[in-house]
């Protein structure tokens, strides 16, 4: 049988292992719990972190879609002026040309109405042998064709200062 002291001294060397692993789960869980609790900051701060950078791309995304439609209006205004002001130079410019074409009309029949007044036909020259030196209406367009080709060369033009003015527009954002 085992003497009674050293019964007593296994239960004291037991009773000590038992309080020693009882310090240690103490410890090991105020330890865990404060590990626990440093980690749920850490959590709490990357989803606020995460909540702030989508936050941040939204409002960043909305700016962008903001600033796009500003400057869709924009481009949108400009190329509208831009038509707008190459239509009245254009109709303007028609307009004048128009005029410029009835005034020669008129003054053409004025002068041929008064021009053969009763008197005598003139006759007519021989051909030369070597072309003369044409008059000043030679080699024109009559006045009806003359009116048109003015006309197209008008349009043309205008439309080469549109196309100009048109591919002046910054359309990428910028000013």
């Amino acid at each position: 049988m085992i003497p009674l002291a050293s019964n007593l001294a296994l239960k004291l060397v037991a009773g000590l292992c038992a309080l020693l692993a009882l310090a240690l789960l103490v410890n090991d869980r105020n330890r865990w719990k404060a590990t626990a609790s440093l980690r749920q900051q850490q959590v709490a701060a990357e989803a606020a972190a995460h909540a702030a950078t989508v936050a941040n791309y939204r409002a960043a995304s909305d700016r962008a879609r903001e600033a796009d439609a500003a400057n869709a209006a924009r481009v949108k205004a400009e190329q509208g002026a831009i038509s707008e002001r190459t239509e009245n130079d254009y109709e303007s410019r028609i307009a004048a040309a128009r005029a410029h074409h009835e005034r020669l009309q008129r003054q053409a029949r004025s002068t041929a109405d008064s021009g053969t007044g009763g008197a005598a036909p003139v006759p007519g020259l021989p051909a030369s042998p070597r072309a003369a030196a044409q008059g000043s209406g030679q080699g024109r367009l009559p006045h009806p064709e003359a009116l048109i080709a003015t006309e197209q060369a008008i349009q043309l033009d205008e439309l080469i200062k549109w196309v100009r003015a048109q591919a002046g527009v910054t359309v990428s954002g910028g000013q």
